[in-house]
């Protein structure tokens, strides 16, 4: 059996599921869980598949080792032969367009007028779909995103969620870790060689110091990079460290979850304007998936650049930071950039 039949073979049973590859690997992995029960992690001891929201106030659900069948398998790219991915379509109403650059203004006055550098807000489009074919969509995501770690998610008592995020909030090994800051946004042009402003610069570097300070500057930075993530590029700066009693893998996820690309800087006062105006729950959008305690690893990632699958439509997630500089249009033009990435497997 296939790893794309057990797919199929869960979804009509019910039962919970992932299926997943990461960046630039040619295997894809999945757990199968043999219940339809909902596990829990607060300690992040445990050995499994875990799914975290962006509130960190709430508890990430976990897909236990112990009661997982957990399925590899290694694909060609011929396996994943279907229609190439097309320009991209949106509905959003005019309404919708205002909506979100009044909350991107709102933002940036409550930057003004406080001591607060960054907060990141987002929206959802609400797609109504009733012909929606999940397998298709996968392989789509798998073939159009290789530098992306692409999963499947689905609990019949959470939902059923996908996504191709480029951003890794954590990754352990033995007694080494490592962690990205990631910000600032540009369509991708044909080339790595970007000209970045000064308000990107600056977004980036917020989360890069956010991260260091909070890792007591024990820590190994990178020179700052341009990456490729779809259709886009982003500025990246490499963070490593070593494990210790006080960076448990726990204490990391406490320390860096939502960091400043997803929530704002300072974090627990961007945090408390999202909760205040967004008037929207994000549920796993900005959360974190991947996992955890696999042979002595750990490989977390933010769930960025993803969608929620309902009954007859579908909710694709999308946001951006926002500084003292940042003009409300163009804030909303990336955030529709950053919808295609989802748009494009849907067409």
């Amino acid at each position: 059996m296939t790893i794309f039949n057990k797919i199929t073979k869960a979804l009509k049973g019910s039962l919970p599921f992932t299926v997943y590859r990461h960046p630039q690997e040619d295997q894809i992995k999945g757990f199968f869980q043999k219940n339809d029960k909902i596990y829990y992690t607060d300690t992040y001891k445990e050995s499994g598949f875990v799914f975290a929201p962006f509130d960190d106030v709430k508890s990430a659900v976990l897909f236990p080792v112990e009661e997982s069948e957990v399925f590899t398998s290694h694909f060609q790219e011929d396996d994943l032969v279907v229609t190439p991915p097309k320009d991209s379509f949106s509905s959003v109403t005019e309404q919708e367009k205002k909506n979100h650059i009044d909350l991107i203004q709102k933002g940036i006055y409550f930057l003004k007028t406080t001591k607060n550098k960054k907060v990141v807000l987002s929206r959802k489009l609400q797609l109504e779909r009733s012909d929606f074919e999940l397998l298709v969509t996968f392989k789509k995501l798998l073939s159009a995103y290789k530098n992306a770690m692409v999963y499947v998610w689905f609990h019949p008592k959470v939902g059923l969620w996908m996504g191709a995020t480029p951003e890794t909030l954590l990754r352990v090994k033995g007694d080494k870790f490592s962690t990205m800051a990631l910000a600032g946004t540009q369509l991708y042009s044909g080339s790595l060689k970007v000209i970045w402003q000064d308000k990107e610069k600056l977004e980036q570097q917020f989360v890069t110091d956010y991260i260091v300070e909070k890792l007591k500057n024990n820590v190994t930075v990178s020179d700052v990079k341009t990456i490729k993530a779809g259709s886009l590029v982003h500025l990246c700066t490499n963070i490593s460290g070593n494990l210790s009693q006080q960076f448990s893998l726990k204490n990391l996820i406490k320390l860096l979850h939502p960091t400043p690309a997803v929530c704002g800087f300072p974090q627990q006062e961007a945090k408390v304007f999202i909760l205040d105006n967004e008037h929207y729950s994000r549920e796993f959008y900005t959360g974190f998936l991947g996992e955890m305690n696999i042979d002595g690893t750990s490989s977390l990632f933010v769930n960025l650049r993803c969608m929620q699958v309902l009954t007859s439509s579908i909710v694709i997630y999308v946001g951006g930071g926002i500084t003292i500089d940042s003009h409300p249009k163009k804030e909303w033009e990336e955030t529709v950039a950053k919808s295609n990435v989802m748009l494009k497997v849907l067409v």
